[in-house]
């Protein structure tokens, strides 16, 4: 059972607005169709915002924790991460991939501490027939908040936790975690001895900034791995690549 994410910043152009970088995207693709033509194996894929989600939740001003109660602001981050969950699933199907879409708009929410839940019965059926499960970062509900976004980061440790995962894997644009030599470290095991190197130690920085998810993948009983696009193969080969975070 693997969860994988796909950065936005590889699968998006994140300097220009809602613009795909088609390579990328054709590549991961490609590399996944690869992995799961051997047999069956249990995928879930979530995929960032990138340059379709962020702007679109910046405009609004509407994060992880400053909600909003305006609908429309909900319909323009929602529709543009469907509109990119509907681009990732079209390179996957044309690839034979047996992909599915998952909305967590529709299904996740916080409650008025700002608890995550992610209901995965319905996911837990699509793999036992044989889909690949699609989610995306999203705007959800948020008791006494309006509505929230919810980050790939986030969707992807509730995910291992609640799928028990036996391995998850962060596609990044870079080769993994890097020290102050921009080499990738090999394994981290214990976040204050690299809290240096990754320049901020904010429990709360889970929509991207590598500190978040470090400290998330550390909490995960799976076993976990950051690295670049061209890594993709190797991880889903059953190696890990570029970092290994236990």
């Amino acid at each position: 059972m693997i969860v994988l994410k796909l950065g936005g910043s590889v699968i998006t152009e994140k300097d220009r607005a809602e613009t795909l970088d088609g390579e990328a995207i054709e590549q991961a693709s490609d590399t996944i169709s690869a992995a799961l033509t051997g047999g069956p194996e249990d995928l879930v894929v979530v995929h960032g915002g990138g340059s379709f989600g962020h702007p679109n939740a910046s405009e609004h001003g509407v994060s992880t924790t400053e909600g909003t109660r305006d609908a429309t602001a909900v319909m323009d981050i929602h529709g543009a991460m469907k509109t990119l969950n509907e681009f990732v699933l079209s390179r996957l199907l044309e690839r034979d991939v047996q992909a599915v879409p998952v909305h967590p708009f529709s299904a996740a929410y916080r409650d008025g501490a700002g608890t995550l839940s992610v209901p995965t019965g319905q996911i837990e059926a699509m793999l036992a027939e044989g889909f690949v499960p699609v989610l995306h970062g999203d705007v959800i509900a948020h008791a006494g908040v309006g509505a929230t976004v919810v980050s790939g980061d986030e969707l992807v440790a509730e995910l291992a936790r609640r799928l028990s995962a036996d391995r998850v894997g962060l596609c990044s644009t870079v080769p993994g975690v890097l020290d102050e030599d921009d080499d990738v470290i090999d394994r981290i095991d214990d976040f204050e001895a690299v809290a240096t190197v990754l320049g901020a130690s904010d429990a709360t920085d889970v929509t991207g900034g590598m500190a978040g998810k470090v400290r998330t993948l550390l909490d995960l009983e799976a076993e976990a791995a950051i690295f670049g696009l061209d890594a993709l193969e190797s991880f889903l080969d059953g190696s890990n690549p570029g970092t290994t975070i236990d």
